[in-house]
Formats: structure tokens, sequence, C-alpha cells
């Protein structure tokens, strides 16, 4: 998709210098790197890879520690 955009003097000038301090990186490479940064969804895919914080249970999720001091674990 093409679009044309107004940037102001200041920041066209930082823009400038940025480009050609890093020779390897385009305009365009510039502006989805920014809009991806800050309108883009996050990509949460490596939190699945993180392990549990809670080791596994020693009893159902039903049995609450109330339920315990009486004696009666079902």
């Amino acid at each position: 998709m093409r679009r044309t955009i107004y940037l102001p003097d200041d920041l066209a000038a930082c823009t400038d210098e940025y480009l050609r301090e890093h020779p390897g990186v385009s305009f365009s490479n510039l502006v989805c790197e920014a809009l991806r940064a800050r309108v883009a969804p996050p990509d949460l895919s490596a939190i699945l890879g993180l392990p549990p914080l809670v080791p596994e249970a020693d009893r159902p999720a039903r049995v609450q520690p109330e339920d315990r001091a009486g004696g009666d674990e079902r």
C-alpha cells in the first residue's frame, strides 16, 4: 500500500540523519518498524514457551484450604 505522509522539518531532518547513519535501513523499513511497534498487536508467542509459575497441584482445584481444615477432602 502506498501512502503519502507529511513530516515536519525537524522530524524529516532526524529521519534523514538516521538513514545516513544506518545505510542498510530504508525509509519504508523504518516506517514499518515504527508502525509495528506502535499499532500492531504484540506477538505473544514467546509467552507460550515459559515454564508454569505454579508447580502441579497435589489436590484438585475444587478442594479449598478451608475444606481441608474439617478433614473432608472429597
